[in-house]
Parts: C-alpha cells; sequence; structure tokens
C-alpha cells in the first residue's frame, strides 16, 4: 500500500524511514551518504526534512508492506518565481528485503500523480548511471538529459567517484 505520509504523522515514522535508508546505503545504493551509516544520522537526515513537510515544500509517501514502513519517495516543490512548474524527486528508496514487487514503480506513480495535482509538469532527478533505478525510471517515462562523470562518491566510502544520470518528465 501507497499513501502520503503528512506532516503531522512524520515524525512517527523517523524510526522506519532511518531503517530504509540505513540499509539501503549498506546495500550500495547512492543516495548522498557512505559508509559507514548508523540509523543514527539517517534519522538525522528525515529530522532536517520535518520543516519542509510542514512548511509544504516537500511532500513524503511511504510504501507499507507487512505492517511496517518499507519504502519511501519525496517530491521537493521548487519554489522560486521562474520554477513553479517544476519538481525534483528525492530519496526514492525500498529496503532491500521489499525489492522487486513493485512498490518503486507504485511509489512514483503517487508521487507523480500528486505533482501533476501541485500543477508541476516537469519532474526531475539525479540516479547513479547504470544502476537498476535509472531503468525503473525509463520505465516511468522519465528520459535522460545528460550524465556528469565523476559526480559522487561510492557509497562504500572509497575514493572511486561514480557517473550521475539527470532525468526529466514532462508530465
Amino acid at each position: 500500500m501507497i499513501r502520503a505520509i503528512s506532516a503531522a504523522e512524520a515524525p512517527a515514522h523517523l524510526d522506519a524511514l532511518s531503517w530504509v535508508l540505513a540499509a539501503c546505503v549498506a546495500d550500495g545504493a547512492s543516495v548522498g551518504f557512505v559508509l559507514p551509516f548508523p540509523e543514527s544520522e539517517a534519522r538525522a537526515f528525515w529530522q532536517g526534512l520535518l520543516p519542509g513537510i510542514a512548511s509544504g515544500e516537500r511532500q513524503l509517501w511511504g510504501a507499507f508492506a507487512e505492517g511496517r514502513l518499507v519504502g519511501t519517495v519525496s517530491l521537493a516543490l521548487a519554489a522560486m518565481p521562474n520554477q513553479r512548474h517544476r519538481a525534483e524527486v528525492s530519496k526514492m528508496l525500498v529496503h532491500p528485503e521489499f525489492r522487486r514487487r513493485g512498490l518503486g514503480r507504485a511509489l512514483m506513480a503517487a508521487l507523480l500523480e500528486a505533482a501533476e495535482a501541485e500543477g508541476r509538469s516537469l519532474i526531475t532527478l539525479d540516479t547513479r548511471s547504470g544502476d537498476p533505478s535509472q531503468a525503473l525510471y525509463a520505465s516511468c517515462g522519465f528520459r535522460v538529459a545528460g550524465e556528469i562523470p565523476g559526480y559522487a562518491l561510492a557509497p562504500e566510502g572509497t575514493a572511486r567517484r561514480d557517473a550521475t544520470t539527470f532525468m526529466y518528465l514532462d508530465l
């Protein structure tokens, strides 16, 4: 089941959100963090997003399975006057134990429906080049805008720098 997580209920989900994020990073997801990455740092990340959720600058969804939150995605709504037609996908995460069940696709569908309801016609995202997530986004209609080599450090905490692909979708 996919549903929006309101600002009022988001604090109650901090432990689950942190569990998902930490597990994804430990599994090699390139989502802005490097190992070692304890759940306490994951929790601090999510706590930092709470003001944006409360202000409406960010929307958050959860994927629920087996009675718990196992995936998430957020939509950052651009606020500048010349950018109010667009939004950015952020932290599309499904716990490794719950992948390949359609949760990522369902999260993206909920996000795109909400973006359209918000009047956003251009949706952007970035992903590590060649990751399975890139194929998922392409299957959801996103097109490649370009790739930047060496954009992000590898999540393993090594000196390796991975390429990042920027993608977009016109609604």
